[in-house]
């Protein structure tokens, strides 16, 4: 767990910097390549190209390209939509995802979990009619694609490590995730990039740098690495820690006029959704899957 809280602390600050220095000021698909290329550039000095089967090497890569390529496009377009508190409060069905797909890949599924998501998006519609972004809807939407992908990959990896025989140290083939991921987002700045709103400030490229070496390049190794140490009842939890941590550092440092009584309402219902999960909905499921 010890992982998984220092990766908490140190993603708490990322969803400001994207908010606050890049989104809007730099093209979002450049930012996505940059994050993953310096990613990738990080672990290329330690990453195995003869050990490592080629099947190990497509699955991570396939994983590195869900869960941090097509993540990322999904997440910076999403703070062209929402603020920064939008966007973190709408991470929250995180966790529902990571137990489905940690269900699915078991070969089990319950729809007693819709129910959590019925009253999460009940939360989510409160704040889009408390107005307070007039782009919710597609904003709300995008979120959830970069909270699947994030789900999908972590479980995958998580899920891939326990199957493999892999006696090589994690940190020696995790450049393939990175690798991955540096695919998806090459593809997409072909496709929708733009040299017209590159870094002109050291501020940006600094940030962008910190993002990409540190938050990425560390980070995600960081946090992978704890998912496989965990359960995923435990991974699920820790997913949605990123969310008042991140709140915090927000609105303490650079957003103290959000209109806190607004946010906490619509907040508080998507954190009950939580609640009624791990109280009424998971032992509902769990009794059904055990008789199933």
């Amino acid at each position: 767990m010890g992982y998984l809280y220092s990766v908490t602390l140190l993603w708490a600050f990322s969803f400001s910097l994207i908010g606050v220095y890049l989104a809007g000021q730099v093209d979002s698909w450049f930012s996505v390549l940059m994050r993953v290329v310096l990613a990738a550039l990080v672990f290329l000095p330690f990453t195995k190209f003869k050990q490592v089967p080629n099947k190990l090497k497509a699955k991570l890569m396939a994983i590195g390209g869900i869960q941090l390529g097509l993540m990322y496009c999904f997440y910076y377009q999403s703070f062209l939509l929402l603020s920064v508190p939008e966007v973190l409060l709408f991470t929250v069905f995180t966790p529902i995802y990571v137990t489905l797909f940690y269900d699915l890949l078991k070969g089990r599924f319950s729809p007693w979990y819709l129910v959590t998501a019925a009253i999460a998006v009940a939360g989510a519609a409160f704040i889009k009619f408390a107005g307070i972004n007039e782009n919710f809807l597609m904003g709300f939407l995008v979120v959830q694609g970069a909270n699947l992908c994030f789900a999908i990959g972590q479980v995958g990896y998580k899920y891939v490590m326990e199957q493999e025989q892999v006696e090589l140290p994690q940190h020696s083939v995790f450049g393939y995730f990175y690798i991955g991921a540096t695919v998806v987002a090459t593809i997409a700045f072909s496709i929708f990039g733009s040299f017209d709103k590159m870094p002109t400030t050291g501020v940006q490229w600094g940030v962008l740098i910190y993002l990409g070496t540190i938050a990425s390049g560390l980070g995600y190794f960081i946090w992978n690495k704890g998912a496989t140490m965990v359960n995923a009842g435990a991974l699920a939890v820790m997913n949605n820690l990123l969310v008042p941590a991140g709140l915090i550092v927000n609105i303490v440092i650079w957003n103290r006029d959000v209109d806190l009584v607004k946010l906490s309402i619509g907040g508080g219902i998507i954190l009950l959704s939580l609640v009624v999960n791990e109280i009424w909905v998971k032992p509902k499921a769990e009794a059904q899957l055990a008789n199933s």
